[in-house]
Parts: structure tokens; sequence; C-alpha cells
């Protein structure tokens, strides 16, 4: 038991950082956000709600620039103002914002707040762990290294959070009667739309590659005409 302590000690840090950086998120979003009204987008997420059977889905704008959209801890999904502003101007359509409301609607469905918790908190711990054993063989750089692998291991752990809400997004998409062309057509547009460029290695970034994500869709709508009810 006394073994284990140290790593124990490490999920729960990460664990109370975690929740502590739940809290100024939410409080943040608490004092920089209002309830969305725009007509438009509520008739397609009044689709959404119609194809889940809810009575309503309330959408957030987050006041600040950086083009995005979220999943709140508690559930609730946001829209930055950069990227509503993207919408008011004509560059991105009711459509393809509907897709991205669509997407955090699929973190929230599938839980993945609740799983990054875990992925945090275990990863905290093999970080701990991998710099212990390296820094026997290479004293100093073990905990680079140790940090570098858990990085990937963290990377790769969230882009299969971001192919899960894309398929999520599709599924309502078409549920709701909008199709999966939205979706797409936002992506193809995404880089040009946040500004950033496509020179990270694919595997060191928390969100797949646009031409990856738009391929994984269209396997998936490949693969539900053959199985309509996989």
């Amino acid at each position: 038991m006394l073994k284990l302590s140290p790593f124990l000690l490490a999920i729960g840090y990460a664990l109370v950082m975690y929740l502590f950086s739940s809290w100024r998120t939410k409080r943040e979003l608490d004092e920089r956000s209002t309830e969305l009204a725009d007509p438009k987008l509520k008739k397609l997420t009044d689709h959404f709600a119609g194809a889940v059977g809810v009575p309503a889905i309330k959408v957030h704008i987050y006041e600040i620039e950086p083009v995005n959209g979220l999943a709140a801890p508690d559930g609730r999904i946001f829209i930055t103002r950069g990227f509503y502003n993207k919408y008011r101007s004509g560059e991105v359509t009711a459509e393809e914002m509907a897709s991205v409301i669509a997407h955090e609607l699929g973190h929230v469905a599938l839980g993945h707040t609740r799983k990054r918790m875990i992925d945090f908190s275990g990863t905290n711990a093999i970080r701990m762990a991998l710099a212990t054993i390296f820094n026997r063989f290479l004293p100093g750089l073990g905990v680079v290294i140790a940090n570098a692998l858990t990085a990937l291991l963290a990377s790769k752990l969230s882009r299969n959070d971001e192919y899960e809400a894309d398929a999520y997004a599709s599924a309502l998409m078409v549920k709701a009667g909008i199709g999966t062309e939205p979706q797409k057509s936002l992506f193809r547009k995404l880089n040009i739309l946040t500004g950033v460029g496509g020179g990270m290695p694919a595997w060191m970034m928390s969100h797949p590659s646009t031409d990856d994500r738009i391929r994984a869709i269209e396997e998936n709508e490949v693969r539900w005409k053959l199985d309509p009810q996989g």
C-alpha cells in the first residue's frame, strides 16, 4: 500500500486540479455569457430537440473572440462570440453553425466531461510512474520523457473523443433532416476560420485533422447505408 501511495496521491492531485479548473471555467462562463437568441439557429436546434425528444436545446454565447464551440462541465453548450460573428457575416451558414452545436451536444451526451476527468487523473498517474522509471536510467531526463509520452497519450484520447462527437453530430444532423454536408463544409473552411495551420504532426494534435474528420464522417455514412440499424 505504501508503494502505491505516490500514485494515489498523483491521481488525487489531478482530480483536485481538474475540479478546480472546472469550477473556474464555470465561473468564467457564468460571468461572460448570455443565452443565444437567434431565430434561424433556434429553428435548427428545435429540430435537434425533436430528434432527441427534449423540449428545447439552449445555446449560449461566450464573449470571447477565438472561433470555437464548447461543452461546459455542467452540460451547457456554448459558441464563442467570434464564431457567432463569422455566422452573422455570412462566412458560416446557419446549418454549419448547427453542426457545431450538434458536435458539442455529442460531448455532453457521450459523457466526455466525466471521461476527461478520469483520463486526466489516469495520465497524471502514468506520468509519475514513467518519470520514476526513466529517472533510474536517465537522471534529469526522465520527467521530460514522461511528460512527452503522456502528452501523446492525452492527445490520442482527445482525438478519439472528437471522432465520437463528430459521429454523434452526423447522426443527429441526419435525424433532424439537415444532413451531414454542412458539417463537412464547415470542416473544409475551419483552418481559415480559426487561423490555425496544419504544421503540427497529426499524432501531436488534440483534434484530428480536418481531412481525417471528413473521411470519418463519410465512412460512417457508407456504413449507415449498409446497416441502417447500426
